[in-house]
């Protein structure tokens, strides 16, 4: 190896497997390069695999300085390539099988390339912390979810020990008893039952194991180096105070598509971590639109729906009569591929774009969009809080209905619909963000965060640039 690699800091960066996670983390990874690391990226041999088809095979090519590896996960080869896996049944695997691998990748590129200097682990993937220690480098955890929903996590067990979980009957779900207010979870005064990450409620297969992986994750979170959230100051002040009386060494470093923009080498622009292709034809369309008249439409890339669901947002958005580019995945509706109600294409076609996946974020900041009906993902979240764009939320697990309730009651820019989607309240919530007067105030709020993130993110002296300093400090001193 060259003198000058073999005296630079490495880092080994592992996302958790799923789309959601390896884009902050990939974003994370550049700009740490541009920080003088060696980035060594690791995912699971299926989604290296994935991203090869996406991406193409060269995709991952990259440069000496900043290369891929994977491990596998453990599990069986799946039916279909092309799908997101379960998400209880990877981590387990995972947690089961992935020290041995991981340790090979840490010696295999130590000797090939220079030695690991630190661990860069998304919050998930907490077993790699051991292995860390037993390199004597630091390991760091990235929590690439709402920063807000890792408070009501720590508070699951609270909620089991007084009763309020899990669900005594189904019923509970309809009933009006999700309303029940939570008066014990800090910075959240007045979050509801229904606003707290559902698993703990555990109604679905695999639920049972995410509670008791959280509670564990979160105790082995605490031997951590540091954490790192895809947010900024400004955002959640209390909430990273309070989290900082939890876990060592917090750092708000967002929001990171901004940051990256404003610090990365212009020679990783070609990595990139879409598990899907993109459809960039989406931005032609919408450059013949005029400013802030379509709603970009995106469930994220884990969400699914029944068909029923799928039906009653079609004919929203067709009664809403306003323009609107929908992104549909092939496996977005529930045991079946997504069949749109017959007429909705005729209806709507002079007004509406579909793809099945696009650049989000040349999109969210594109001056036609006016509105985002999300899943209140935390990248879709925090990327549209970036680009001033208001929100319609519909959550569907882990920590969308928290950030949907911080986006509606903390922030002002947002509103949410009923998980029980009907058509007519699709219209006129579209209708509302576009045109009404309480889509003028969200509007008006969303921009006041996006001028104080890009603040953060673009001033020397800006919170996340501080923290950003701060993290790369640590990383220096503590594995050179």
């Amino acid at each position: 190896m060259g003198s000058e690699q073999g005296n630079k800091p490495h880092a080994i960066c592992i996302p958790a497997p799923a789309q959601g996670h390896i884009n902050p983390m990939l974003k994370l990874a550049k700009i740490l390069h541009s920080k003088g690391f060696i980035i060594t990226f690791v995912n699971t041999e299926f989604n290296h695999q994935r991203l090869l088809r996406s991406l193409g095979p060269d995709a991952l090519h990259g440069l000496s300085s900043f290369s891929f590896e994977s491990i596998p996960d453990g599990l069986p080869p799946p039916e279909n390539n092309d799908v997101t896996q379960d998400t209880a049944t990877t981590l387990k695997s995972l947690h089961e099988t992935g020290v041995g691998p991981f340790k090979s990748v840490i010696e295999k590129v130590g000797a090939s390339k220079s030695p690991v200097t630190c661990v860069v682990a998304d919050f998930l993937m907490g077993f790699t912390l051991p292995v860390a220690q037993e390199f004597d480098i630091p390991g760091i955890l990235f929590w690439t979810a709402g920063a807000a929903s890792l408070i009501c996590y720590d508070r699951y067990p609270d909620l089991i020990q007084k009763g309020l979980m899990p669900l005594k009957d189904p019923s509970d779900l309809v009933n009006g008893y999700l309303d029940t207010v939570v008066d014990f979870v800090p910075t959240m005064s007045g979050i509801r039952l229904r606003d707290i990450p559902p698993f703990v409620r555990i109604v679905h297969p695999g639920d049972e194991f995410m509670v008791g992986f959280a509670y564990r994750e979160i105790e082995r979170a605490k031997s951590a180096s540091g954490m790192i959230f895809n947010t900024f100051d400004e955002l959640e002040p209390d909430v990273l105070k309070t989290l900082s009386l939890t876990f060592p060494l917090c750092y708000g470093i967002g929001p990171l598509n901004l940051l990256e923009n404003n610090t990365v080498d212009k020679r990783l622009s070609s990595i990139k971590s879409n598990l899907w292709i993109e459809e960039p034809e989406c931005l032609k369309w919408l450059n013949a639109k005029v400013p802030s008249s379509v709603i970009y439409v995106n469930f994220g890339s884990v969400t699914v729906m029944t068909h029923q669901q799928l039906v009653e947002f079609c004919w929203g958005l067709a009664k809403s009569k306003k323009s609107f580019l929908w992104i549909i995945r092939p496996d977005l509706v529930i045991g079946n591929s997504a069949v749109l109600p017959t007429g909705f294409l005729n209806e709507t076609k002079e007004r509406g774009l579909l793809a099945s996946w696009c650049p989000q974020e040349q999109v969210l900041s594109h001056p036609s969009i006016g509105g985002f009906l999300t899943h209140s993902g935390w990248n879709s979240t925090i990327e549209s809080i970036s680009s001033g764009v208001p929100m319609i939320c519909w959550p569907f697990f882990a920590d969308q209905q928290p950030n949907c309730w911080w986006s509606c009651n903390k922030w002002g820019v947002a509103m949410e619909i009923d998980n029980n989607v009907k058509n007519d309240d699709v219209a006129k919530l579209v209708i509302e963000l576009m045109d009404g007067e309480k889509g003028n105030e969200l509007r008006k709020n969303s921009i006041d965060w996006k001028n104080k993130a890009h603040s953060a993110c673009s001033l020397l002296s800006g919170s996340s640039m501080v923290n950003l300093e701060k993290l790369i400090h640590l990383l220096q001193t503590s594995s050179i």
